[in-house]
């Protein structure tokens, strides 16, 4: 019915959107006309092989980088035409970044960690609140040496959503751990996306893990192949790879 179509709204969208690159002579074309619309509140899996674009595309919308071509919008906002200073409080305000590798520094606690976003941020959440959502409370003054690989992905993740960012946009939040840690960051990341309604978007190359998504997109080559709506997700828990 149209009064519930428009309670729905668009997070991001893109207009034919291209990404050159150029590496001496060769131009590489990193992005071929994406066009995506991504709604709020959903769990995005984008997926596709190495070298199929979904990085690049989701270093635009993050504000990371900027196409080539094409239009890149934030709810109202056109990204593409956003100064370099509106890009940063653009990425600081509303934008929290999961990748594979944890980037936490060594010489800081857990806590002092997620204390790096939360004192530079407004009304964020407390490094401790967010470290309980995560499940790490009784870990926040541990330094990452004393902390597992999916301990450490944790801490990243917590540092990304203190903020209460409106976008949660992980890169191969998998990519680096075991099956049973990825399902347990993984889980994490679905929960939060649940019970904060953070539109969600997971970079992935395995595809089992688009079957917990609301919306699944498929990359190759620089191009969207596929774009559905997930009508039977599973629990994260009954995840097999």
């Amino acid at each position: 019915m149209p009064m519930q179509e428009s309670q729905v709204t668009t997070v991001f969208r893109t207009a034919g959107i291209t990404k050159n690159y150029q590496m001496g002579e060769v131009t590489v074309r990193a992005l071929r006309g994406v066009d995506l619309e991504l709604l709020q509140g959903t769990f995005v899996v984008l997926l596709g092989p190495s070298g199929s674009g979904k990085s690049t595309l989701l270093n635009i919308l993050g504000g990371l980088d900027v196409p080539t071509a094409g239009e890149v919008f934030y709810r109202e906002q056109n990204l593409t035409t956003a100064s370099e200073a509106e890009l940063t409080r653009y990425r600081r305000q509303h934008v929290g970044f999961v990748f594979q590798f944890y980037n936490l520094i060594p010489s800081l606690t857990a806590r002092e960690n997620v204390a790096l976003v939360t004192e530079v941020v407004g009304s964020s959440m407390k490094p401790e609140e967010a470290l309980a959502l995560v499940g790490l409370e009784n870990r926040s003054h541990h330094f990452p040496s004393q902390l597992s690989g999916g301990e450490q992905q944790r801490v990243a993740i917590a540092r990304a959503i203190s903020k209460r960012p409106d976008v949660l946009l992980c890169d191969e939040p998998t990519g680096a751990l075991d099956v049973t840690t990825g399902i347990t960051v993984l889980d994490v990341i679905e929960r939060i996306n649940r019970e904060l309604g953070t539109t969600t978007v997971v970079i992935t190359h395995n595809a089992m893990i688009s079957s917990i998504a609301d919306h699944v997109i498929s990359m190759s080559d620089g191009q969207i192949i596929e774009s559905r709506m997930n009508t039977e997700k599973i629990p994260v828990k009954q995840l097999q790879w």
